[in-house]
């Protein structure tokens, strides 16, 4: 069988005067090559964060949970759509992102979901509290509430601080650094969520939705530090004595 390029160059040969209406393109080897795996591989994982899935989703949960309980806080303290009513959308919002991330953590071919979830719930919480929590603070002022002014004042740079650890968190990832850089991020926001719920207990004590938001967030640093420790190889306590019995 004569080869494709041989057979149009010997119709070109016979009917000179179509040559104008044909063009040869002829393609090397390498252009006809299929591209090469790592061009079409997604970004991978190359640690595991599936030690982190379950605590982290509780935590996002639970962070979720929180954040509508202070909204419905402010509904009874009369501040509803108010700066601080907003800064409990960001806390809800982030903890949306925090679980959207915990779901994708069994997966090494998620590498850039979880990170981009992180991040965004990061967004999130630094929004709440350059924003939403300062708006709040004026608010304050203006109701002559010196209480509840010293208190919002006194979430800003914790809010702020669980914020830039769970933006580390992502950042570890995507900059593909060790593991437990990615558990130190997640257990210092714990660290800091678990500050910012004592200040929401204190927005108003007698608020049940207050005292309930705090519980939430609690848990939430609880399950975010347990990831955080499962990340850096922490090992869990063990029971002491006939503890190992109970359950």
């Amino acid at each position: 069988m004569r080869p494709a390029t041989s057979s149009l160059a010997f119709v070109l040969a016979i009917f000179p005067h179509h040559a104008s209406g044909f063009s040869l393109n002829v393609m090397s080897n390498q252009q006809l090559s299929r591209p090469s795996p790592s061009s079409r591989t997604p970004p991978v994982l190359f640690m595991s964060l599936k030690p982190a899935a379950i605590p982290l989703l509780d935590s996002g949960k639970a962070l979720a949970r929180s954040g509508e309980l202070l909204i419905d806080a402010t509904t009874s303290l009369d501040l509803y759509g108010g700066g601080l009513s907003q800064a409990g959308a960001s806390i809800r919002n982030s903890g949306d992102c925090v679980a959207q991330a915990a779901a994708s953590c069994r997966f090494k071919t998620a590498a850039e979901l979880v990170t981009d979830e992180l991040r965004e719930g990061a967004t999130c919480l630094l929004e709440g509290a350059s924003t939403h929590l300062k708006r709040a603070v004026e608010e304050a002022k203006t109701d002559e509430d010196e209480a509840m002014e010293a208190t919002i004042i006194e979430m800003i740079p914790i809010m702020t601080k669980a914020a830039e650890s769970l933006e580390s968190s992502g950042a570890a990832i995507l900059q593909r650094r060790e593991v437990a850089e990615t558990g130190k991020g997640l257990y210092e926001c714990g660290e800091a969520l678990e500050e910012l719920a004592k200040c929401i207990r204190s927005v108003s004590p007698d608020v049940n939705e207050a005292s309930e938001s705090c519980d939430r967030m609690t848990f939430a640093a609880l399950k975010m530090r347990e990831a955080g420790d499962n990340l850096r190889g922490v090992e869990k306590a063990k029971p002491k004595g006939k503890a190992w019995l109970k359950g």
